[in-house]
């Protein structure tokens, strides 16, 4: 018979009390970092907004390229490529 009641009220504990303790206890610190973000940015549309002047229709910006060699140089140890043998299976 204890076990029973027990077993109830762990149920009503887990079913209607422990949600509203989480649900205050998240609500705080959603809260928390929303103030934090608020504080570090301007707004929360500057967030997902990139800096700078919008660019024309049809241009491309391009935030890095990497280094290249000049087009007709080749590296000095540069032997051509690597052959890989392989094995046609039919």
């Amino acid at each position: 018979m204890s076990f029973a009641i027990s077993l109830l009220l762990f149920f009503m504990l887990v079913r209607y009390i422990l949600p509203v303790v989480l649900r205050a206890a998240l609500g705080g610190f959603v809260r928390q970092q929303v103030r934090k973000a608020q504080q570090s940015h301007a707004s929360p549309a500057d967030f997902f907004r990139p800096a700078g002047p919008p660019p024309t229709p049809g241009q491309v910006k391009v935030d890095y390229v990497p280094p290249t060699q000049s087009a007709g140089r080749k590296p000095v140890d540069y032997q051509g490529g690597e052959y890989v043998d392989y094995e046609e299976v039919k």
